[in-house]
């Protein structure tokens, strides 16, 4: 079924600001005097740079002191081309290309190195702060041809004056704004805020966190470039300040100040801050340096939301109407004769501690196996090596025949692989509803310029949304959900998956009796109606006995029994496990 949407009414708040901010930049130039054009014309384009910013540190969680260096480099790309090789128009467009496509290359670069496998927050970090010190000592030591510590003046520019200059850069502003309002509002920007909350369950979703970090550096290395050759046409002088890493880290000031994940507040931080330091600066530098830092250190104590954050926090406006919901209906999968999942001898150790021990174990299509065993035995750690290839374990795992060694969850997830966490794992800074749209992700590539006026979801996600009464709550906020609620949440993610296996650690932790038998209901017309296969972890025996269609038992990281509910619920090896173990 199609989802419904209605573009026109997520976009008219946007095209209004267009409107009046492109209508407010033509009308303001009269009005204002030849230095406070100039001022403007420069901290406008600084706005745009903190937008920039605030997309990749406040929206993405990426702190980053490089756009301010691709800024740099954009410029210069500019000012070189029409310094060495002359102004015909032909120029200025090669000038403009190379301004986008330098830094983007560069973005690309600096973003595959901060977001590789394995790499930390504080790793991207570390390299944003790298990047521009590598930029300037490049420029200085370029010589006469890049100018060295002088920096680049009197090449010749776009013909505009500066009323023309004062314009460009308030449309490029504003565009720059519409732009990232729209798409942070769409179902596809939701993703920023997925990864800054919840870079693992991105990936047991079958999304690529790092290509996405990856991707939005290029991209926004790009837009840092295209507003370096506004301003060095504007500026008529680039210099190794642009470039700089103190310029960098006052953009950040700026965000942070304004506040993160705002947009117009970095933006309007960046506008009033430069103009009052071009104001305050010549007469006070000192004292005007030490208020600024001062400022910071405040709002990073007292408000780290920044001003435009603690405005909307005071004022606490109405919330979206929720979205319809729609089941889509999916036709049972195919029963395959041979095994689903097929694992031959598994080892995991941790140093000299050995957790699983030369596990045999098979799962077709339609079974419901439940996994138990005392605390210690070894469970979570296997689930975790079905789902990540990563895992250094020995021996050999097998998705629908597929050996899944070496593969990123993500990639586990493409082979219809989903897994739920012991401990919820959702996206707290997104609504229900959008944790379960982004859990689409993977089937249904996400609009970047509207948001969805309707929720379709497979048949078994949504009786679970049902079930439990998340339908009543897919407009609030996933973190204001009860313990319960969430872990029902991320279970109807994984299941709008679509798995083919379902690996679930104590799906139903927190909920009531009359909740889990729901669970149970849903789990069995799954597997015995949708073809699924489910190996679940869970401490309940009873609500084990109730569902499964067989059992397996380890202890000590051995596989010490694989039957019927019968055959382990009657047993006096399993009955002597868990007296001497406890149960776990």
């Amino acid at each position: 079924m199609a989802e419904a949407h209605s573009p026109l009414t997520g976009l008219r708040a946007p095209a209004l600001f267009a409107l009046i901010g492109a209508a407010a930049v033509a009308a303001a130039p009269p009005f204002l005097d030849a230095f406070a054009s100039n001022v403007l014309t420069r901290s406008m384009l600084y706005a745009a740079l903190a937008v920039t910013v605030d997309l990749l540190w406040g929206y993405t969680g990426v702190l980053t002191f490089a756009q301010g260096a691709f800024f740099g480099v954009g410029a210069y790309a500019t000012a070189l081309m029409l310094t060495h090789l002359g102004a015909t128009p032909a120029l200025f467009v090669a000038a403009l290309a190379l301004a986008i496509v330098l830094p983007a290359a560069l973005g690309a670069l600096v973003g595959w190195i901060s977001f590789y496998h394995g790499s930390t927050p504080l790793f991207a970090s570390v390299i944003s702060l790298v990047f521009p010190i590598v930029a300037t000592q490049l420029v200085y030591s370029g010589g006469a041809w890049t100018g060295s510590s002088s920096g680049l003046v009197g090449y010749d520019v776009l013909p505009l004056e500066g009323e023309g200059f004062f314009r460009l850069a308030g449309l490029l502003l504003v565009a720059v704004l519409v732009a990232a309002w729209v798409f942070v509002r769409s179902d596809a920007g939701k993703l920023l805020i997925a990864v800054r909350d919840n870079e693992a369950r991105c990936a047991y979703l079958g999304l690529d966190p790092k290509r996405i970090q990856i991707a939005l550096t290029a991209i926004l290395a790009a837009v840092a470039g295209l507003i370096g050759f506004v301003f060095a046409n504007a500026s008529s002088v680039v210099a190794p300040e642009n470039v700089g890493f103190v310029f960098g880290t006052e953009i950040v000031i700026w965000v942070a100040l304004g506040g993160r994940a705002t947009l117009f507040g970095p933006a309007f931080a960046a506008i009033g801050i430069d103009y009052l330091s071009a104001q305050l600066s010549g007469d006070l530098p000192f004292l005007w340096q030490l208020v600024l830092g001062s400022l910071f250190v405040v709002t990073i104590i007292v408000a780290p939301e920044g001003a435009a954050g603690l405005a909307r926090r005071l004022w606490r406006g109405g919330t979206a109407a929720p979205p319809r919901l729609l089941s889509l209906e999916a036709a049972p999968r195919e029963t395959k004769a041979g095994p689903l999942l097929a694992v031959r001898g598994l080892s995991r150790g941790f140093g000299a501690l050995t957790v699983l021990r030369e596990i045999d174990l098979s799962v077709k299509s339609g079974e419901l196996l439940s996994l138990v065993g005392p605390n210690g035995a070894g469970k979570t750690t296997l689930m975790r090596c079905l789902s990540d290839g990563r895992e250094p374990f020995r021996g050999e795992i097998a998705m629908g025949g597929q050996d899944i060694a070496g593969r990123p969850p993500n990639r586990v997830a493409a082979l219809g692989v989903g897994r739920k966490f012991q401990v919820a794992s959702i996206f707290e800074g997104l609504s229900v509803a959008d944790c379960l749209r982004l859990a689409r992700a993977s089937h249904e590539t996400p609009s970047a310029w509207r948001a969805s006026a309707a929720l379709a979801l497979p048949a078994p996600c949504v009786e679970v949304v049902k079930l439990t009464g998340l339908i009543d709550q897919l407009g609030a906020p996933a973190r204001l959900l009860s313990h319960g609620l969430k872990q029902a949440l991320e279970l109807a993610m994984v299941l709008a998956l679509e798995p083919q296996l379902v690996l679930l650690d104590e799906p139903t932790a927190g909920l009531t009796k009359g909740e889990r038998t729901l669970i149970g209901e849903v789990l069995v017309k799954l597997t015995a109606g949708q073809g699924c296969a489910v190996v679940l972890v869970e401490h309940d025996f009873d609500f084990v006995r109730e569902i499964s269609s067989r059992i397996v038992v380890l202890h000590q990281g051995r596989l010490v029994m694989d039957g019927t509910v019968e055959d382990v619920a009657n047993s006096a090896l399993v009955r002597e496990i868990y007296s001497g173990g406890g149960h776990g």
